[in-house]
């Protein structure tokens, strides 16, 4: 499964909509849609400032969290951005790949 950051700001509509159907209602919301997707919700917290939501979740392909993103982001009510997480053994991994680069310039 890959594990996504998930960072959602509501526009004034959505902000309208959350105060109607309250926040657990709306976290079932994004539960319901996330198992859809044969993905798991693992936290979601509401917070204050540039981004109203953080939640972390998990979903079998990458293409899922980009169908979610491309979902969520054309309803127009909530600005959705979608950061893969990555493990240390992963960074282990690449860390031990030669990669041919050569620095401008050099």
């Amino acid at each position: 499964m890959a594990k996504y950051l998930i960072k959602g700001s509501y526009n004034p509509e959505g902000a309208r909509g959350l105060i109607k159907e309250g926040g657990s209602a709306r976290r079932d919301m994004v539960k319901k849609l996330i198992e859809g997707l044969g993905g798991k919700l693992e936290t979601f917290y509401y917070a204050y400032g540039d981004v109203d939501v953080y939640a972390i979740v998990d979903v079998p392909q990458a293409t899922d969290g980009l169908a979610m993103g491309l979902a969520v982001n054309a309803s127009g009510a909530v600005n959705l951005t979608t950061t893969p997480l990555i493990t240390p053994e992963e960074i282990d991994a690449a860390a031990k790949k030669s990669v041919a680069y050569r620095a401008p310039g050099a």
